[in-house]
């Protein structure tokens, strides 16, 4: 087996092997060790801090049938604020100034456009409880009672709807001469301002913490749980991002004192935390230098998980008033609006929020020049087309070496099978004249399998950024092509839509046999790029290399339509790179006669 043939079936390994770790499936999930249930009230921690409360978190048991009908029950079980903007509607709730009900109007849950919009926040007592929670936790004299907690019934101030440029403000007297208020502010798309104010008209001062707080009740149902993307509670700590999956943050330490299993990071500025689910997100970010103590924490008993940010305690004099400042990013994780408040809001590092993965130096600017394509042509399908001429224009003058010297190796041909004659069984002598041989006509055996080495970062960054960028989501591409981020819908089984019935269910054992028309596409691509070159004489490598595009037809069918689209524009292009650089070396490649060999039947060979 000469090095070219060795340096192609290789590059051929390592492209199975990255689709078929692609496949690998986590193993399954250790039992949660479980601690005693919580208390209604909260300890004061090791430290002589106190924790913030958990009373009103548990849950109600509220009787109905199907989810819809839990959350429309919940919403209606006490007083409210409407929130409603161009892009998000949804409610406050007085009771605890949850910020517990939020829908993006913008995205849908199916291609259908009579389905319901995409739902973020839902209240407690609903199927899967979701929402934002603020408080203060008292220090020095003051006690619980003093200070509104989770089933504290404000009243509302100012405002009567929370609409862009109209925030509202809520009120609570606690009757010892304590005034509480919060302002909730609300931007044009996702970011939310929420300010605490304690006015301590007493004659002695005062010690209080501010927090805020996301709650999650149960992990999400529409959890992908795929290695590739993260799922789960994602915090930005001065330089260090840090990403925990839900089954991680239950095997942490239990803390008696906060009644969970904990982890706590302090940052002395520039961060923030929250949830991240595959295209949406929620996450607290204090300003800039604030000082705060990052938690994530785990509740056995209620099910719960928390991400909550601790600030610093306040000394507020009698007399004054105390103010804390937060935000809360709660929508979708548009590129565009996460880059412009990272930008001009000063949101530090806020485009990693967005999982870019290892290959993060390949993901961002791959995704930056996609979604500059799609904001001229308007059309991500078209966007990934031109992206691969602009990758392959790129990496041309390393796959103009390796044509050339591929070329080069074709016109040495029959000296090699001289070479093997001369040589016979003598391996030695034969790796010394090919060495010789190579050297003497300045060719690279390895420079051939370059170009593939080098796809296979490029490939496995762009399935990336289309897997979890929400920019691919639902976009279409050309006729049956709605959506670049699933597999393609047509199938062999209805004749790709000419028959009167419909195809196999995504993702089910007979769509992955019964194939679509790209995946299809996609195998005669790379079939006729092999036929670029006679077959090996080696019968092992033939078959190998027979069988190669067919394997990974059906292998890619049940990809993302959008990277079966750029495989394809790929192995086009690389077609026609091929053909004319190895014409430009003199070697005329014989397609036909190439395509016409391989259907010859071969003699069979007597014993």
């Amino acid at each position: 087996m000469d090095d070219q043939n060795k340096n192609l079936i290789l590059a051929t390994a390592l492209s199975f092997l990255v689709i078929l770790v692609w496949f690998f499936i986590f193993p399954p999930e250790e039992p949660v060790q479980q601690v005693a249930n919580e208390a209604t009230t909260s300890q004061p921690a090791a430290d002589g801090t106190v924790l913030p409360p958990s009373a009103g978190l548990e849950g109600s048991t509220i009787e109905a049938t199907t989810p819809q009908e839990l959350r429309e029950t919940a919403l209606a079980a006490g007083d409210r604020i409407t929130i409603e903007t161009p892009r998000v509607e949804g409610s406050i709730s007085l009771t605890g100034g949850r910020i517990d009900d939020l829908s993006l109007k913008d995205y849908r849950e199916t291609l259908n456009e009579e389905s319901d919009i995409v739902t973020l926040f839902s209240p407690v007592g609903s199927a899967h409880g979701y929402y934002a929670l603020y408080g203060w936790v008292p220090g020095g004299n003051l006690t619980f009672d003093q200070v509104p907690s989770a089933n504290t019934a404000w009243n509302l101030e100012s405002g009567s709807e929370l609409t862009v440029g109209s925030p509202v403000t809520l009120k609570w007297d606690n009757g010892a001469g304590l005034i509480f208020r919060r302002t909730i502010a609300i931007d044009e798309n996702y970011m939310f301002d929420v300010t605490q104010t304690v006015e301590n008209t007493t004659n002695a001062p005062i010690r209080a913490y501010p927090y805020s707080m996301l709650v999650r009740h149960g992990e999400p149902t529409d959890l992908k749980n795929f290695f590739i993307l993260h799922e789960g509670i994602i915090r930005q700590s001065g330089e260090e991002l840090t990403e925990i999956d839900y089954d991680d943050v239950q095997d942490f330490d239990i803390d008696t004192a906060e009644r969970g299993h904990v982890e706590k990071e302090a940052s002395a500025g520039n961060g923030w935390i929250g949830f991240t689910d595959h295209y949406w997100m929620s996450v607290l970010i204090p300003d800039a230098k604030q000082s705060f103590e990052s938690v994530t924490k785990y509740v056995p008993g209620s099910d719960r998980y928390h991400t909550e940010m601790r600030l610093p305690v306040m000394e507020i004099a009698a007399g004054t008033t105390g103010k804390a400042h937060t935000q809360l990013y709660a929508g979708a994780k548009e590129w565009d609006t996460i880059r412009t408040y990272q930008r001009d809001g000063g949101v530090y590092k806020f485009l990693d929020s967005i999982d870019w993965g290892w290959f993060f130096f390949l993901t961002k600017p791959i995704f930056a020049v996609l979604h500059w394509l799609n904001t001229i042509i308007g059309n991500m399908g078209w966007s990934i087309i031109v992206l691969t001429l602009l990758i392959k224009a790129l990496l041309l003058p390393l796959a103009y070496k390796s044509y050339v010297s591929m070329a080069k190796m074709k016109e040495l041909q029959p000296e090699m099978e001289k070479l093997k004659e001369s040589a016979g069984d003598d391996r030695q002598k034969m790796q010394q004249g090919m060495m010789k041989l190579y050297k003497d006509n300045k060719v690279n055996p390895a420079a051939g399998c370059l170009p593939i080495l080098m796809q296979i970062p490029i490939f496995f960054s762009l399935y990336k950024v289309i897997f979890v960028t929400l920019e691919l989501r639902h976009a279409p591409w050309v006729g049956w092509i709605k959506d670049l981020s699933a597999p393609d819908s047509s199938s062999l089984l209805n004749l790709w839509g000419i028959l009167p019935f419909a195809g196999p269910e995504p993702g089910s054992i007979m769509a992955l046999i019964f194939i679509g028309i790209l995946p299809l596409i996609l195998g005669v691509s790379m079939w006729l790029q092999q036929k670029l070159n006679p077959a090996p004489t080696d019968p092992t490598q033939a078959m190998i290399f027979a069988w190669m595009p067919w394997v990974f037809m059906f292998m890619l069918g049940s990809f993302a339509s959008g990277l079966v689209l750029y495989w394809i524009a790929n192995n086009v292009i690389t077609f026609v790179q091929q053909y004319a650089i190895m014409r430009s070396q003199g070697y005329k490649p014989d397609l036909f006669g190439n395509i016409k060999s391989s259907f010859k039947r071969k003699p069979k060979v007597e014993e």
